[in-house]
């Protein structure tokens, strides 16, 4: 791989970064007045006219951030490049949190300023965060509709293939002209956290699957007809265990993740969590959590929003997140970081996780299903203020890239999933692994899956709406986002056109090789095989965690470094094979059939536009880690 010098991170000051976190504020005063600014983007492309179906009840009582703009955010920016690059001279050279704010935060008079005005309409701040970022308020949707200059109305929505009725502004809002530039958005103010779901597949309880494979080739159906030659058709995978997939990655008893802390932000809060983790241990070759190696911050009021956010989701990503990272650093602290809700919570438990700076590793299993525009910029923008501290605190970022491919069947556009676009996170994409009885592998190529039924003897590619595509990691390039400096030089310019490309890099994730994982459903555990790019980020959470603990220090952001590789990762590309299966897995927005039956899943066939290849590809980024990762990311 080749990598900008260090110099060139600082001298171009990253080619993106005016369109990276900048705040999505405009100048012009709100039509009719004069004292007045409109903050852009703060209304969410699916809010169309022709999408409105009535007006929002004006004593519903909604619970907002108000958000505050970074100072110097081009400082901040070369900042968190510098600190991150290997070979700058201001490499590892990190800030703690309350330096970050007393350098970037927006000031006390700000704070001060907008508390005020806040009171001034009526509206009453309950919490400010540490990082001083975010304002707490909770109002009536009229108190709301008056203190922003807006109307709020209701929205017919498809989110992930399924009609909502989401509630968001009807114009961009307005603020007092003198708060321009210190107020860069109300986050909550519209429900666009209904379209951020888990990366995960829905995963199937292997008692029921009695015709699955505990390694590649174990058991391979012959009584269907056979696609691929000797060796490269197998029955689906019952789910590896925690030996199996610290194999996979060359992990020895030195790798252990000690002395390192790894967060998980999602939502809501699974209470058998670390019991189940335990009990999944004695089964999966893992040790069991020690006393008070698990820890959650959990919301203060409770969660809210159960009928909108289905809670069994994230709580089912909860306990993969949690397994998966300690299966991979079994000796690391994990802390959980719950959201109250999907509605704007996730931003509160993102802001608590970097701002408490206590965990060195961060993993996002979640993402927006309907493609990074569908959030309003200007949210968008704070979640990147958010991660521009977490970088320069030294904190990595792991985000999943989607589990819909190009998400062009949920959209009808191909696009990629936000915030695994962002500049400053390092997106996960995933890959087929097929391991054999001695845990080495015999297939390894990217994760995009296509579907065959069997019909009339013969296997024919299934034509649902999204054609014979059946899940695979997500990858492309951003609409948004110019190229970053460590990508140049690695991902082609045909594939980039000179914006921020992903995945960065990828780990297993599909679901018919998955990871085993424990939990307890209805008062009864069982151990159940997950799959999705949910599992790909919490395995490289805990790759990075084992690299730190050799390191004996943070890394900050990633990609700079993984960019830079030139051993430890294995470059990725197609490999003919499948597997068959009598039930096929369910992933939010991905169309397959319901009922059991006989069908035969391709490996990398290219289903959509997205394959896996030679060097850099929007499937796997610069590859999967090998067994010598860890030891190459922690001498970067």
């Amino acid at each position: 791989m080749r990598f900008s010098p260090p110099a060139a991170a600082l001298a171009a000051a990253l080619a993106f970064t005016s369109a990276a976190v900048a705040p999505a504020i405009a100048a012009g005063p709100a039509e009719g007045t004069n004292d007045r600014s409109v903050v852009a983007g703060s209304t969410p492309a699916w809010a169309t006219p022709s999408a409105k179906v009535g007006t929002a009840d004006a004593s519903a009582v909604r619970h907002v951030q108000v958000a505050l703009s970074l100072r110097d955010v081009h400082g901040a920016e070369r900042l968190a490049a510098a600190v991150s690059t290997p070979g700058n001279a201001d490499r590892g050279h990190f800030l703690t949190a309350a330096q970050f704010t007393d350098r970037f935060g927006p000031t006390d008079d700000a704070v001060r300023q907008v508390r005020n005005w806040l009171a001034h309409t009526g509206l009453t701040v309950t919490g400010v965060s540490a990082n001083r970022l975010l304002l707490d308020v909770s109002a009536t949707t009229g108190d709301l509709e008056r203190a922003f200059g807006t109307h709020l109305a209701s929205y017919r929505s498809t989110v992930s293939g399924r009609t909502h009725t989401l509630t968001a502004p009807e114009t961009p809002i307005t603020i007092p002209r003198s708060l321009h530039g210190i107020v860069s958005a109300v986050i909550g103010l519209d429900d666009s956290g209904a379209t951020i779901r888990p990366q995960h597949t829905t995963p199937n309880a292997t008692s029921a699957e009695q015709q699955c494979a505990r390694w590649w080739g174990e058991k391979n159906n012959t009584d269907v007809p056979q696609k691929y030659p000797a060796g490269a058709q197998s029955n689906a995978l019952c789910g590896y265990t925690g030996t199996s997939l610290r194999a996979m990655y060359g992990l020895g008893s030195g790798e252990q993740g000690s002395g390192t802390t790894i967060g998980i932000v999602g939502a809501y809060n699974f209470a058998t969590v670390a019991d189940d983790t335990n009990r999944a241990a004695t089964q999966l070759g893992v040790p069991p959590l020690k006393a008070g190696q698990y820890s959650a911050v959990l919301p203060p009021g409770g969660f809210t929003d159960q009928q909108q956010c289905n809670p069994d989701s994230w709580t089912g990503e909860q306990t993969l997140d949690v397994q998966a990272s300690h299966t991979i650093a079994p000796d690391a602290k994990i802390r959980y970081y719950a959201a109250k809700s999907c509605l704007g919570g996730l931003y509160d438990a993102v802001t608590q996780a970097v701002t408490e700076n206590t965990a060195d590793v961060l993993s996002f299993s979640w993402g927006n299903a309907d493609g990074e525009r569908s959030l309003p910029p200007a949210v968008r923008d704070q979640f990147n203020s958010i991660a521009l501290q977490a970088a320069i605190q030294g904190q990595s970022l792991m985000v999943s890239s989607g589990d819909a491919g190009t998400n062009a069947g949920v959209t009808g556009t191909a696009t990629v999933s936000f915030p695994a676009s962002s500049p400053w996170v390092t997106a996960v994409g995933g890959t087929s692994v097929g391991l054999d009885q001695q845990n080495t592998p015999v297939v390894v190529t990217g994760w995009e899956n296509s579907g065959n039924t069997l019909t009339g003897g013969r296997w024919t590619p299934q034509q649902d709406a999204d054609g014979p595509f059946a899940g695979g990691a997500g990858g492309g390039t951003s609409a948004l986002y110019g190229t970053p400096d460590w990508q140049n030089g690695v991902v082609p310019t045909a594939a980039s056109h000179g914006h921020r490309a992903v995945p960065d890099i990828a780990a297993l994730a599909d679901s018919y090789t998955g990871f085993l994982v424990g939990q307890t459903v209805k008062g009864q555990f069982d151990l159940y095989s997950f799959g999705g790019t949910s599992l790909a980020a919490p395995i490289l959470a805990g790759l990075s965690a084992d690299a730190q603990q050799t390191r004996g220090s943070r890394g900050g952001l990633l990609t700079p470094a993984i960019y830079g590789l030139r051993n430890g990762i294995k470059d990725v590309t197609p490999v003919k094979a499948g597997v068959f299966t009598p039930a096929m897995h369910g992933l939010s927005g991905v169309a397959v059939p319901g009922k059991q039956g006989d069908y035969l899943i391709d490996f990398d066939a290219r289903p959509q536009t997205l394959q896996s290849g030679p060097g850099w590809d929007n499937v796997t980024g610069v590859g999967t880690p090998d067994p010598g990762f860890v030891a190459a990311l922690a001498a970067k």
